[in-house]
């Protein structure tokens, strides 16, 4: 793959380098054609002007004035030929280098994309292939037990639907992020965001004194996308949930600058450490790279999914860690939309 694009590379380099080097000597040409002209019309010129003076003038040897406006054309020639000629051997150095900057720019987001792509299909591949292994290996045992009992059956039955369930959830996710990726989405809603914080906590089946809220007393009404924010903020609560200690609290924010509103879910727990920080909106990423220790908890596209929301309601979404303490984050989205 790293020799397609280093070939796709050289080869889009070449082509921007025949470009530039075939408008510099289109200029060249017509400079030299243009410039030669003039200087040859100025002596002529001067050569009539100095013959209809009448003046004398000390010419070397048997030279004439003519001979010597045919010499100074000639050498202006020369001049004008080297000068461009230099100019334009500088021209193909640099325009190299500025060639082969402008195809790894060009082709560097194809290649990430391609990259990324490539670990999507072998993530997901890897995590359709564990669920399905699972169910396979438990009928197998199943049939070759002709001994087998109906309770056993039917706890058969109740794990390989329970595969099925996973299964579910991660194809309607990638669904999801898929129909986000290509789609426009509507943000005509009207959201009072205190009542959907307090609403959307409420939904998790956990003792309230799990959250901590702390919302202004002044309403804070915006503009979204009813669902999709909804789904952002289970997402981070979730995770936040998931990623901490059984008692301890979750500390979730509200502020609003009159712009811009903010909300922070903030949890206790392991956290993240610096190196992972970059990668916790990649899909599938996992800090715990182990997947059969964190298959309770997910398969790492929640927060992509999260990601995904914030960008199609223009706002940006951060993340704060300190291991072992907490971990926060932040999403900043604007209260009213555009053009509104």
């Amino acid at each position: 793959m790293k020799r397609m694009f280093k070939s796709a590379t050289v080869k889009l380099t070449a082509s921007y380098l025949l470009i530039i080097v075939l408008i510099s000597f289109l200029f060249s040409f017509m400079i030299f054609e243009v410039s030669t002209r003039e200087v040859s019309r100025r002596l002529e010129r001067l050569q009539i002007r100095i013959e209809g003076s009448g003046d004398t003038l000390v010419l070397p040897g048997p030279l004439t004035l003519n001979d010597v406006r045919m010499n100074q054309t000639q050498q202006a020639r020369n001049n004008i030929f080297f000068g461009l000629l230099y100019m334009n051997l500088a021209v193909i150095g640099l325009g190299g280098v500025g060639s082969y900057v402008m195809a790894r720019r060009t082709l560097q987001p194809i290649e990430e994309a391609h990259e990324a792509q490539s670990r999507f299909t072998s993530d997901a591949s890897h995590e359709l292939r564990t669920p399905l292994a699972v169910m396979k290996s438990e009928i197998q045992v199943a049939l070759r037990d002709s001994k087998i009992s109906k309770a056993e059956l039917s706890e058969l039955l109740e794990s390989n639907l329970e595969e099925v369930d996973k299964l579910t959830a991660l194809t309607s996710t990638l669904l999801r992020l898929s129909r986000l990726e290509y789609s426009a989405i509507k943000r005509n809603d009207r959201l009072h965001m205190q009542e959907l914080v307090r609403t959307t906590a409420a939904s998790f089946d956990v003792p309230t004194h799990r959250f901590e809220l702390n919302l202004p007393d002044q309403a804070v009404i915006a503009d979204g996308n009813r669902p999709m924010i909804e789904d952002l903020l289970r997402i981070l609560i979730d995770n936040a949930l998931k990623y901490s200690p059984p008692e301890s609290a979750v500390r979730i924010n509200l502020s609003t600058t009159g712009r811009t509103y903010k909300i922070s879910i903030t949890n206790e727990g392991e956290g993240i450490t610096a190196k992972d920080l970059p990668y916790v909106f990649d899909r599938f990423f996992r800090a715990d790279r182990s997947r059969s220790a964190q298959t309770d908890k997910g398969y790492g596209l929640g927060l992509s999914l999260a990601k995904k929301i914030v960008e199609l309601h223009d706002g940006q979404i951060t993340v704060h860690s300190t291991p072992g303490e907490i971990t926060r984050f932040t999403v900043a989205l604007p209260q009213l939309r555009k053009n509104r």
